[in-house]
């Protein structure tokens, strides 16, 4: 048996990858729209057009986003591109998400020079919302802000506040930064919602929803409106890993509800779950599609639903 890896550095996880996918600098790699529970409480269509763009600098234990992006930066004139393109296939939306793999103020990953054509292309929209690292949380965000039509939203990933969690991620970031971050976005005038991993690597179950509840609960005191829970997944390479040697278990659909439950409870913004793939983490392939299907339902009406019966263990 291979010795455990006591720590994850960005060489180790780039030697523990598989390939990445092929994509096209000119086209976005995926575009779709759903509704969702918006500020206002109302339920209301969002686009999301996930760009094609450089990768991450950041390179986290857990990602497997940068499947979808390039090694070198994306020429002039390649995001706007992507966006209208997406725009021009998609049904009408209130709102948009411009997710990248990675920062939107990463100048990397998206040009700057891009910043006006972009706003034109997402002129329509009442809200435009982008996700990016706490460390890049700066005057290139009000840049951008002062551009939109509509508002700008940031997402953040806070993932854990455990402690000893949080510093092995390789995320490079702090509960303190990402509190500065928070601060200085809604000192602007730039809203903030959080992604939340349940069951990150190192818990085990029981500890995974302890820790993501804490988690949605810090986000919201930090002041965040909203709190996206993730279930952990493996297929980037280090996951499986982790997994081989014990340290990574994905979570059961069962604690994926009950910190949907208490997020909910807490009545302090918009909480939801990410239910893609979510058919891998059923507990009973009986009720599962039910619950799930309950758990699409709170995520739309932020309210606790009742329970599904089924006479097995995982839906008690």
């Amino acid at each position: 048996m291979q010795p455990q890896r006591t720590s994850w550095d960005d060489q180790t996880i780039l030697a523990a990858r598989p390939p990445k996918n092929t994509v096209d600098p000119r086209r976005p790699y995926a575009y779709l729209v759903e509704p969702e529970c918006a500020a206002s409480g109302r339920i209301e269509d969002v686009a999301t057009i996930f760009l094609t763009n450089r990768e991450c600098p950041f390179r986290c234990l857990m990602c497997d986003l940068w499947k979808n992006t390039t090694d070198e930066r994306v020429p002039a004139g390649a995001i706007p591109e992507q966006i209208a393109f997406a725009l021009s296939n998609l049904s009408r939306a209130k709102h948009v998400k411009l997710y990248n793999s990675g920062n939107f103020f990463d100048r990397q990953a998206i040009p700057r020079e891009d910043y006006a054509a972009i706003a034109q292309c997402v002129a329509p929209f009442e809200t435009v919302i982008v996700e990016n690292h706490p460390k890049l949380c700066g005057d290139d965000c009000l840049r951008f802000r002062d551009l939109l039509a509509g508002k700008l939203e940031i997402a953040i990933g806070l993932e854990t506040i455990h402690p000893d969690v949080l510093p092995r991620l390789n995320k490079q970031m702090t509960t303190d930064g990402f509190q500065r971050a928070v601060r200085f976005l809604s000192k602007n005038g730039i809203a903030t919602r959080a992604f939340i991993l349940l069951r990150p690597p190192f818990l085990d179950e029981a500890e995974g929803v302890e820790w993501a509840i804490r988690s949605i609960r810090f986000a919201f005191d930090a002041g965040v409106q909203c709190c996206s829970v993730i279930p952990t997944r493996d297929g980037n390479g280090a996951m499986e890993q982790l997994r081989t040697e014990g340290r990574f278990e994905p979570p059961t659909f069962r604690s994926l509800e009950t910190v949907l439950t208490e997020g909910l409870a807490m009545q302090s913004g918009r909480v939801f779950v990410d239910l893609w793939d979510a058919e891998r983490f059923f507990d009973c392939q009986r009720c599962g599609p039910a619950r799930r299907e309950r758990l699409a339902r709170m995520n739309l009406t932020q309210q606790v639903l009742p329970a599904i019966s089924c006479g097995c263990e995982a839906a008690r």
